[in-house]
């Protein structure tokens, strides 16, 4: 169930790609392309697999935090 609104559950699925274009809507940025989410889940692999799984959503916003480019993220990443 996904919550629509001021916390309600709703029977509405989405598929991951959906609920990433709806997040970046809210938050008034673009989602990112295909090349972008393909090099951040590797990051996120890299990470994850690197260390502890908590790793992977937390590389993932030092990336955003960093103004890094996903793909020198994921450079950066195989370094560590």
């Amino acid at each position: 169930m996904a919550s629509t609104d001021g916390g309600e559950a709703a029977a509405v699925e989405r598929t991951g790609r959906e609920w990433i274009a709806a997040f970046a809507a809210q938050l008034g940025v673009e989602p990112p392309d295909e090349a972008t989410v393909d090099q951040l889940l590797e990051l996120a692999g890299v990470a994850a697999h690197a260390s502890e799984r908590i790793a992977a959503p937390i590389a993932c916003w030092l990336v955003g935090r960093a103004g890094l480019d996903a793909a020198d993220a994921l450079e950066r990443s195989r370094r560590t």
